[in-house]
């Protein structure tokens, strides 16, 4: 299937690693330029070079902290000068922290206010005009299935990225005439650094083994195995694709059967 992504300039945000590299890849090896950032430069240089070295894409590395304007305006401004206007968005941002809503201050969520929220917020607002005037763009939003059920002990990721979908889908409505949409792909527990960093912080919390925690998240899930970043990457290629023009203000989660609900 041809997804109409070759020479479309793509922004993808935590990109040095997890699912943020699963979708840069993914949209590398289906022809689209690709601009991923991240803070950490030399792991995020690490992950240009794997990225092109698999397809051959052209591929640019910012580091930036887009918690910050300056950051979010570094990595729009490389993009465009690099490749043009920007055509597809890809907001994605590091976990926060697990623990008791006692032990998490308001410079906490801040902090997670910041990071998720506003991040996603502004980066989205400085390249949507251009998006709105060509009559095309994509916007994709990495939540998570803790906006459909929420889990315990997760109450920062559980409320901020509950706040992002409530932005999306207000978006999505707004801009769906001008043939901008505005989605939200939910990874559900997926062999990612943020998986093994919580399993590890809840079997040290409960003073249990590690691999007591491990086996209770993957029998948490209908198909008993964690997902792999490339089975994201995969559908979040296609929902920033041309052939997902007719999809717009979803939230659509990879997890395996994970969430019990209906919707």
């Amino acid at each position: 299937m041809d997804l109409g992504l070759k020479n479309r300039t793509a922004v993808v945000c935590a990109a040095s690693s997890g699912l943020g590299f699963a979708t840069a890849r993914e949209l590398a090896a289906e022809g689209a330029r690709v601009v991923i950032c991240a803070r950490r430069d030399e792991k995020l240089q690490a992950a240009r070079q794997a990225i092109i070295a698999e397809t051959k894409a052209d591929v640019r590395a910012v580091a930036a902290d887009l918690a910050t304007t300056a950051g979010i305006e570094a990595v729009a401004r490389a993009a465009e000068q690099a490749f043009g206007p920007v055509d597809i968005l890809v907001n994605n941002t590091g976990g926060p922290p697990s623990g008791p809503f006692e032990k998490l201050t308001w410079e906490l969520w801040q902090q997670h206010v910041d990071n998720l929220l506003r991040s996603t917020v502004e980066l989205t607002r400085r390249v949507l005009p251009g998006m709105r005037e060509r009559k095309w763009g994509r916007v994709l939003n990495v939540t998570s299935i803790t906006v459909k059920q929420p889990v315990d002990g997760l109450m920062l990721s559980n409320s901020l990225r509950a706040a992002v979908t409530g932005f999306a889908r207000t978006l999505a409505t707004e801009v769906a005439k001008d043939g901008v949409t505005v989605n939200c792909i939910l990874p559900g527990f997926t062999k990612t650094e943020r998986v093994e960093h919580l399993n590890a912080a809840t079997a040290e919390r409960e003073g249990v083994p590690l691999a007591q925690v491990q086996a209770r998240t993957e029998g948490q899930i209908p198909m008993g195995r964690l997902g792999d970043p490339r089975e994201f990457g995969a559908l979040a290629a296609f929902l920033v694709s041309e052939r997902a023009s007719y999809i717009t203000g979803q939230s659509v989660a990879v997890d395996g059967g994970w969430i019990r609900g209906l919707y």
